[in-house]
């Protein structure tokens, strides 16, 4: 097998076998095949796409290119959310513990973030002593007695994604609906889960900025998910503006809490409900959508989901106390208002553009290398839709240094007050093939 005659016929429209796509993959994870020949291939892919059942080999090739974990010790069906990513994305502290409250099994491997805000691992680690570092035999009972646990990712998962990402990275090959679907599931099925629930993001603050666009990529990775034995299904949220209120680590771990309380945003209450009733109906314990979303909101109705979420605390070392007294989470030295310049109603608020407002605050990384401040960050005191007058603070930033100007002008740019305007949608759509 020669890798130019592969090259050559995925550019002429052919369908590669699954033992080319083997061949590739392996050859390329082991340094076997070069890196120009393999961004041809992906210029090929990107232009000549690729069948369902390509895409589903693409994916278990990354898949068994590095290590995979073994859940099978865990008692139940194993259901893992996914975000495509977004602005003030607090759904997964939301929903690990509201799941977990109906006994379901939630075994989460989560990373450290780079952009906007932290990853799920740097906003838990806004709680006084909590820590991801756990033995695989801890993480297993852990989830087996408590029904949740949260675990930093291994080194060696899927290798040939880390390589094919940061080629397509530098050869304008990114935005292929191919490789993102496969990329994104291959780490997915990698870290073991037997249900997947993705929430596919669309808008400003999204890597699929059209509707259409999201749909295409949720149809994708459903496909794969489903061709591969995984039960899968996708939610299209929006993210023309941030969700919730709440864009920084502590400060989400804060609204996290409100929401399992039952009194945080409606935006993001609604989206959690919306994601746990799939990962509730996908692990076979309510016969519809419908039966999956009341049993949800009986847990934060009778605290179950908030108790949850401290006994997670508690046995990964935190501070459970916080849950009560949140004003003990890290805090910044300055808050600061922004008021409106004028009355009207907000009209726009761009997510991606106050993203990264919160991330030169500290909130987030601009590089790998970078430290998070894991108090500063935004929030959010009107959303699109809500009327405002002139001096009516739209945001409070809270920062651990004085002159923010950049950060305020940075603001002021991003959020436009017009006459009327049009709250989006937040679910654009439910992909279940």
């Amino acid at each position: 097998m020669r890798m130019v005659d592969l090259i050559e016929k995925k550019r002429d429209g052919g369908e590669l076998t699954t033992e080319e796509i083997n061949f590739i993959i392996e050859g390329y994870t082991k340094g076997e095949i070069p890196d120009y020949q393999v961004s041809a291939l992906a210029m090929a892919i990107f232009f000549k796409d690729m069948t369902q059942r390509e895409r589903a080999d693409l994916t278990m090739a990354i898949v068994n290119s590095g290590d995979t974990i073994d859940l099978s010790e865990i008692e139940g069906v194993k259901v893992d959310k996914h975000s495509t990513g977004g602005v003030g994305d607090t759904t997964t502290l939301v929903l690990a513990p509201l799941v977990a409250a109906l006994d379901i099994p939630v075994a989460k491997m989560s990373g450290r973030g780079l952009g906007h805000t932290g990853g799920t691992i740097d906003k838990l680690e806004s709680i006084e002593g909590f820590h991801v570092e756990i033995e695989r035999e801890e993480f297993v009972e852990l989830v087996n007695t408590h029904k949740i646990a949260v675990i930093g990712q291994t080194g060696n998962l899927t290798p040939a994604d880390k390589k094919l990402y940061a080629l397509r990275d530098v050869t304008g090959t990114v935005n292929s609906i191919a490789l993102i679907s496969s990329s994104i599931m291959s780490k997915k099925i990698a870290a073991g889960s037997d249900a997947i629930v993705l929430d596919v993001k669309t808008g400003a603050g999204a890597f699929m900025k059209t509707v259409d666009d999201a749909k295409e990529l949720a149809h994708a990775m459903v496909s794969i998910g489903n061709n591969v034995g995984r039960k899968t299904m996708a939610v299209i949220s929006d993210m023309s503006q941030p969700l919730g209120f709440a864009i920084g680590n502590a400060l989400e771990v804060k609204e996290a809490i409100d929401t399992l309380k039952g009194q945080g945003p409606k935006d993001l209450e609604e989206l959690c409900l919306a994601l746990g009733r799939q990962m509730v109906y996908l692990a076979n314990k309510a016969n519809s959508l419908e039966e999956a979303e009341e049993m949800l909101k009986e847990v934060i109705k009778n605290g179950k989901a908030l108790d949850k979420f401290k006994e997670f605390i508690q046995n990964q070392g935190g501070n459970p106390d916080l849950v009560d007294h949140p004003e003990k989470l890290p805090q910044a030295k300055y808050l600061i208002e922004v008021p409106a310049k004028e009355d009207g109603v907000v009209a726009e608020i761009v997510a991606d553009e106050i993203g990264t407002a919160a991330m030169w605050l500290g909130a987030g990384r601009a590089t790998k290398e970078s430290e998070i401040d894991l108090a500063v960050g935004l929030m959010l005191n009107k959303k699109i839709g809500d009327q405002v007058k002139k001096g009516e603070s739209l945001v409070t930033i809270h920062a651990n240094r004085e002159n923010i100007d950049d950060v305020m002008n940075k603001i002021y740019e991003n959020i436009r007050i017009a006459d009327h305007a049009v709250a989006p949608v937040l679910v654009h759509g439910i992909i279940t093939e």
